[in-house]
């Protein structure tokens, strides 16, 4: 089996030539085959952390436990549910692992329709983004779902006639489903800013559209966490703040004028260019 070159064919840099639709299918199997590879390797890797990484997830279930002093140990209902929750706690650690390779595949196939200087910046941001995705989920792991957990158990508390016991396997899709979407939702301010550097957005738009920013960060918050008010909070606001962080970063750095098609110095009062040694 040959491994295919890592040098792709594709325009030269800054030219108008745009990759045909062949070629842009062609490189997206490409960087989905690496990606696959990466996965797979890091995959046979995590199973040796498995259960280790599952007692990290579990974490914050038991530190909000001992904060409420109760005894609410977490229940098997199912009788493949252990092994289940070793193997999905093994595929979300590879995941985590391969997330560096993944993403720089991810942004080299982007950047395979984009001009030079786009190109730069998609350089910088592949490790921005992995960087962004691991800060998510720590930041959903350490801070958000301990206080959340806490919260949800007291609440249930004033119920005398409800037992809180949850079963392992639904507590960790609980948190495995947030904390991927808090690793998601901290792509935002790389994405905004990319849109701002190829010129899809300006930061005068996007300083005007901050109260449908605010709103829209709440439905995000509705549809992409569980039904309830607390995790929607616990995304809409952070979500909003990282808007906040990339308008910030566009103000600070904006793109370079020298990204724009310099202007014909003999060009004429019209802009048509006419030679004047003529």
């Amino acid at each position: 089996m040959t491994v295919p070159d890592q040098t792709r064919p594709s325009a030269a840099p800054g030219s108008p030539e745009a990759m045909s639709l062949g070629a842009h299918l062609d490189e997206l199997r490409y960087r989905l085959w690496l990606a696959l590879l990466g996965f797979v390797a890091a995959f046979f890797i995590a199973l040796a952390g498995g259960k280790w990484f599952a007692r990290l997830v579990f974490s914050p279930y038991r530190a909000a436990l001992k904060a409420a002093g109760l005894e609410a140990p977490l229940q098997a209902i199912q009788p493949a549910e252990p092994f289940l929750v070793y193997l999905k706690a093994s595929l979300v650690l590879a995941a985590l692992l391969a997330s560096p390779w993944i993403f720089y595949q991810i942004w080299a196939f982007i950047a395979a329709g984009l001009h030079s200087s786009e190109r730069r910046f998609v350089r910088r941001a592949a490790p921005a983004s992995a960087a962004l995705f691991a800060g998510g989920v720590l930041f959903f792991l350490l801070g958000l779902a301990p206080w959340m957990f806490r919260f949800l158990m007291q609440f249930d508390l004033g119920l005398d006639y409800l037992v809180y016991q949850p079963s392992a396997g639904r507590t960790l899709d609980f948190i495995l489903v947030l904390a991927l979407v808090f690793g998601l939702a901290f792509q935002t301010p790389l994405a905004i800013v990319l849109a701002e550097r190829m010129g899809l957005v300006t930061v005068a738009a996007m300083q005007r559209s901050r109260r449908y920013v605010f709103l829209g960060a709440f439905v995000v918050g509705a549809v992409a966490t569980p039904p309830d008010a607390l995790s929607q909070i616990a995304l809409a606001l952070p979500l909003y703040g990282l808007y906040e962080l990339a308008l910030l970063i566009c103000r600070l750095w904006p793109a370079r004028a020298s990204t724009a098609p310099p202007s014909d110095k003999n060009a004429g009062p019209t802009g048509a260019g006419v030679d004047q040694s003529a």
